[in-house]
């Protein structure tokens, strides 16, 4: 049985008994009002779910009375009711956001009793969808912005600050793995563009030849595979955000081109002779330090402005060790639920070494720690031994770059800048060779700002066997990834 509220705002004592009776009959409890001035209050205090409301009333005009409840940020929905239906009346109320306008005729009560059904159902798939937008903002919002540093803090407040501007470009830089994703995915949905789309891409993921068709789009036969148009992400991002990370591996022929769009918010496909007006906040991510790109000749530098007219720099985990074991006990509760574990507390032992390692990979590499400890942990307590080697030796572990170029004179790890090092050892709970695999080629991207050929050179390999080790161990960061707490 329906246990909807209806208020019935009428100064006719008739006319609301008769409604009283009706809407009985279909199942509502019903509540009052002679007057505006009453309707009012009792919306407020008995919190109905739909208003049937007059437009002729004692004190207040209905219309009034809709717009006050609109004003107070009302959400229920309201039908307006008359004898005497007059267009300025109906344009005014359903403007305001009336849900349905119904003349008081013989027979009026079957129309309404679909009005109100009508109504009810509307409000109810309204609800539905803002808890699910609720849930991708919880999901993508400040609560996933761990930490209990300053530095976190401030960048916390300034990003909300921004997201609710009207900024349309904003650049995110950051090491890899500070969670430039997450920061870019707030700015999204804290902004008033949240109901629109949300399109993230990595420039580095596509070629070039491909790059225009993608962001752009292309009209039929433009080229030889372009059978039919296509809209590119600008379009489809449209009154939304898109993200472009790693912008600094955009080509300068594509930075021009993205500039004119910044500058004029038009496009124009590949192929095409029309310009295509839109409507898109761009938020630039890089790891790379843009403003020594555009100083070596390998980044425009009207674009660079154009794009840090807005600048937000998220520091580096090493730099606020305040928040690594807000970050650890983050995860814990997070790998809890989906590994189905009951870890109740880090380890002393193991909060030492989280605490005292230097974090080249940052949170994501955190995260990562955390997840395999997780995995491996079977008692109640996570403790060091199922940490991996990059965190367990602490103290032992060279980097990158040191590993690539030392040699073992038998004494320990000679390096080519003539440092020793000790011997290397394993950790108490021992470890695979996989493992040192995986810490090896992220500490080489750390090292290497995340440039894989710089990466690859590091470890003597190719770039394509980088790649092929990246996607193995699921280093290659994609749009699905789930993103990593700042």
């Amino acid at each position: 049985m329906p246990s909807e509220k209806v208020l019935i705002v009428d100064d006719e004592k008739l006319v609301r008994w008769s409604l009283r009776q009706k809407c009985q009959e279909w199942g509502y409890q019903v509540v009052e009002a002679e007057n505006g001035t009453s309707a009012l209050r009792i919306a407020r205090t008995e919190a109905p779910d739909i208003v049937l409301l007059d437009v002729r009333l004692p004190d207040l005009n209905g219309v009034d009375v809709l717009r006050q409840l609109k004003q107070n940020g009302d959400a229920r929905a309201v039908i307006m009711i008359t004898a005497d239906a007059r267009v300025d009346d109906v344009k005014s109320a359903i403007k305001l956001g009336a849900f349905d306008f119904v003349e008081k005729t013989p027979d009026f009560h079957d129309e309404l009793e679909v009005a109100i059904k009508n109504a009810l159902e509307a409000t109810r798939l309204r609800r539905e969808v803002e808890s699910l937008r609720g849930e991708v903002r919880r999901r993508a919002g400040f609560h996933e912005v761990v930490g209990a540093s300053s530095k976190i803090k401030e960048l916390m407040e300034f990003v909300h600050k921004v997201a609710a501007s009207e900024a349309t470009t904003i650049l995110i830089q950051g090491e890899s793995g500070t969670g430039k994703d997450l920061v870019a995915k707030t700015l999204h949905y804290e902004s008033s563009r949240q109901e629109k789309p949300w399109i993230a891409i990595n420039c580095s993921a596509i070629p070039d030849t491909l790059m225009e068709s993608e962001l752009f789009g292309h009209e039929r036969g433009a080229f030889t595979d372009a059978k039919t148009t296509k809209k590119g992400l600008f379009e489809a991002a449209d009154g939304g955000t898109l993200f472009l990370d790693e912008i600094g591996e955009l080509s300068p022929l594509l930075q021009a081109k993205l500039l004119r769009v910044l500058e004029d918010q038009v496009i124009r496909r590949v192929g095409g002779t029309r310009d295509i007006q839109v409507d898109v906040r761009v938020v630039a991510a890089s790891n790379r330090d843009l403003e020594r790109g555009v100083r070596e000749g390998q980044f425009r530098q009207d674009l660079y402005y154009r794009l840090a007219i807005i600048s937000i720099y998220i520091p580096p985990l090493r730099e606020r060790k305040e928040d690594v074991l807000p970050l650890a006990e983050f995860f814990v509760g997070r790998y809890n639920k989906k590994f189905k574990k009951n870890i109740q507390r880090i380890s002393d032992d193991a909060r030492t070494l989280l605490t005292t390692h230097s974090w080249p990979g940052n949170v994501r590499e955190l995260k990562n720690a955390i997840e395999r400890a997780m995995l491996l942990e079977d008692d109640t307590v996570l403790s060091r031994k199922y940490l991996p080697f990059a965190v367990a030796q602490q103290g032992s572990t060279m980097t990158a770059y040191e590993v690539s170029s030392a040699r073992d004179n038998g004494n320990g790890a000679q390096l080519a800048n003539g440092k020793t090092l000790p011997r290397l050892s394993l950790p108490e709970g021992g470890t695979s060779l996989e493992e040192i695999e995986r810490a090896m080629v992220e500490l080489a991207m750390a090292k290497a700002n995340n440039n894989q050929t710089h990466a690859a050179r590091l470890l003597d390999i190719s770039r394509d066997a980088l790649r092929y080790k990246l996607k193995k161990f699921g280093l290659i960061q994609t749009e699905e990834e789930e993103g990593a707490p700042a």
